[in-house]
């Protein structure tokens, strides 16, 4: 058996930018504070993140809308079939809202939707709001000898 859930947050960025930074290793990795990250920005291309715990593909992709990807951790046994995450983003006041419809978790890993919150979408509203940020200006040294 298998089961499904959905969970959405506000993220300070544009759609774009949050669809950018998803497919960009790098920028994934940076987001979400998991570790390495590898990413593809093309259908049928293969993803992990945190540190290779979470691995898949990607299904379909409209870019600054909708991420559909197969889905799965080291938690799940041979038996258990990829589960599937659609990441959809909406242009909002103040942002993007991300909504994260996973499904056919196999069950027993309930944790994984406490787990989007907490370990996606917290740190990729700190990292969207740092980028946002103006860089702060150090203050000019006075180098007069007296």
């Amino acid at each position: 058996m298998t089961f499904a859930f959905t969970v959405s947050a506000t993220l300070p960025a544009t759609p774009r930018e949050v669809y950018d930074a998803w497919l960009d290793g790098k920028k994934h990795g940076a987001m979400n504070g998991g570790g390495p990250a590898t990413a593809s920005k093309r259908v049928g291309g293969a993803f992990t993140a945190w540190d290779n715990y979470i691995a898949g593909k990607n299904l379909a992709l409209t870019p600054g809308k909708r991420i559909l990807q197969s889905w799965r951790t080291t938690q799940f046994t041979a038996a258990d079939k990829d589960s599937e995450i659609e990441v959809t983003l909406a242009p909002v006041k103040g942002g993007t809202k991300i909504t994260l419809k996973h499904s056919d978790v196999p069950d027993g890993h309930t944790g994984y939707k406490s787990g989007w919150v907490t370990h996606y979408f917290q740190p990729m509203k700190k990292y969207f709001s740092a980028a946002k940020k103006p860089p702060v200006k150090k203050a000019a040294k006075n180098n007069k000898q007296r």
